[in-house]
């Protein structure tokens, strides 16, 4: 019979696993700081790169979920496609084997607790020196320190729990007992929303013989499998590119993890074989963490042949959103809030986009394409709650005292509102329409609405090779303003053009260049901006 205290220690081995995992991530990638961007950066080069990259840097911060929402982030943020983003996700499932082989190799041959506490004592040293990059590294060495602490826990916890509970007895054989320890896997992994949790306490409860081999090995599976979930739940809500990199992984864990139950029997033999050349026959979770990483290789070897194919399929998919509401963010999500410097570069993109948009009415309205006035009253709304929405998010982003971040934030939110003040110059041109004006007048403006698709054009697309640069382009639209307006106002002096009709067209000069010299304004800054 389960007493209350075997209980009590294996929650709290779970909470302390958990404690520990969370410290180590959050605490090395602040500690990183700008490098853990510039390294993901770095996966786009080839797919072969990428992999290794996931596999690596999943592999140091002991969570594929948290490189996985990085992953989600940089897509998010334009910094990475998606070819490379699910390369990265593929080598993270290979990298997340690793705390099955730190379970397997360290958890029972050492004593955690002598482990455990000099790396809780020099974290904290590190932690209350004052630096702030310490700070953040003395989090993730204690966090080192908790994971082992839990560990020990764990392991105190199971020891004499197979005389009390017979699991495969409850269970018995076959393929429902399987597809029950699969569930229970996925179950696991569900609860903690940590794969590496579930399979701390599969190993450990295997290792103690509470768990027959071939149960453990379909719990293994089953937090394969489990492990989406986290993924799943982020992206509730969230962009299409987020739900394209989620399902990536999803689809992957899901292959393989089909797959491996077919074979399952012949890969515990495998993993037999491979424990006994190692002379690790009598060690359980020695074999489970050979077959967990047999797993995803095998996912590996599935799917990297498909996915080129994979990657188009998935492009084609979640675009009902995007098309259904333009205001909805196309690079702002929660998930990129854990790294302010991702966080930011999803902030100046989306600002570029809602610049592309802010352009695109104002040269509708300039032609006079946009003449349905409730057309245009529902694409000005459709702006100014995209600018709300870029505001909210950036006032949740927490720089943590980074400069940069700092003294950039202000200059992408002054980017959105001058991107806000061509919106507004744009719905005041539209009610300055040219009617009324004599042929050489129309003529004179429709010449200086010319200069300004020219400038905007420019200030739009700053790598065109014409050889003109935007600076350029504005000047010549002032000298045309200029001209334009001294223009109506001798043909207004001479009486060729009514005064009402005078005013309304020195309105539209004025407008008109309102959005010039706004969209200019915020091109200054876009250019600015940190890379």
């Amino acid at each position: 019979m389960l007493h209350w205290t075997t209980i009590a220690n294996f929650l709290g081995g779970i909470g302390l696993f958990l404690l520990g995992m969370r410290l180590m991530t959050d605490g090395l990638k602040v500690a990183a700081g700008g490098a853990l961007r510039e390294l993901l950066k770095a996966a786009t080069g080839s797919r072969l790169r990428a992999l290794v990259f996931g596999a690596g840097i999943t592999a140091l911060v002991q969570s594929s979920s948290a490189v996985i929402f990085a992953t989600i982030g940089f897509v998010n943020a334009g910094l990475l496609g998606l070819g490379p983003a699910v390369n990265l996700i593929i080598g993270a499932n290979l990298g997340t084997t690793l705390t099955s082989w730190i379970v397997a190799l360290v958890g029972f041959k050492l004593d955690l607790k002598l482990f455990a506490m000099p790396m809780i004592v020099l974290g904290t040293a590190l932690w209350l020196s004052g630096s702030s990059r310490r700070e953040a590294l003395g989090g993730a060495v204690i966090g080192f320190g908790v994971f082992f602490l839990g560990l020990d826990v764990l392991k105190e916890a199971f020891s004499g729990l197979d005389r009390a509970l017979d699991l495969a007895a409850i269970a018995g054989d076959g393929v429902l007992a399987l597809l029950m320890f699969t569930g229970i896997g996925a179950l696991l992994t569900l609860l903690m929303q940590s794969s590496s949790a579930a399979l701390a306490v599969t190993l450990t409860a295997a290792a103690q013989g509470v768990i027959p081999l071939e149960a453990a090995a379909g719990v293994v599976v089953g937090a394969n499998i489990g492990t989406t979930s986290t993924a799943v739940f982020a992206t509730l809500g969230a962009t299409a590119a987020a739900r394209r990199t989620a399902a990536a992984h999803v689809i992957f864990n899901v292959v393989a993890g089909a797959i491996a139950l077919l074979l399952l029997p012949w890969l515990i033999a495998l993993s037999r074989l491979i424990a006994d050349a190692t002379g690790a026959s009598d060690l359980p979770a020695t074999q489970l963490a050979i077959l967990h990483t047999q797993v995803n290789l095998l996912g590996v070897m599935v799917i990297w042949p498909l996915l080129p194919r994979l990657v188009t399929w998935l492009e084609r998919r979640f675009l009902a959103a995007e098309k259904a509401d333009a205001a909805l963010p196309r690079h702002l999500d929660d998930t990129v809030l854990a790294t302010p410097r991702l966080a930011l570069d999803a902030t100046w993109q989306e600002i570029e986009r809602m610049g592309g948009m802010a352009m695109a009415l104002a040269r509708a309205v300039i032609s006079q394409e946009e003449a349905n006035p409730e057309k245009l009253a529902e694409e000005v709304a459709t702006l100014e709650r995209l600018g709300e929405r870029i505001v909210d998010f950036s006032a949740r982003i927490n720089s943590g005292g980074d400069a940069v971040i700092d003294e950039a934030l202000p200059d992408a939110l002054r980017a959105a509102q001058h991107y806000r003040a061509v919106i507004d110059s744009a719905l005041d041109l539209s009610r300055s329409p040219r009617t009324g004006l004599s042929d050489g007048a129309l003529e004179t403006i429709i010449a200086l609405e010319a200069s300004v698709d020219r400038a905007l054009t420019a200030l739009a697309d700053l790598t065109s090779q014409t050889g003109v640069s935007p600076a350029e382009v504005v000047a010549t639209f002032d000298n045309l303003y200029r001209q334009t307006k001294a223009d109506l106002l001798r043909r207004g002096s001479r009486g060729e053009l009514r005064s009402a009709t005078l005013v309304q067209a020195l309105d539209r000069l004025s407008s008109i260049r309102r959005i010039v010299n706004q969209t200019r304004k915020a091109t200054v800054l876009m250019l600015g901006r940190p890379v």
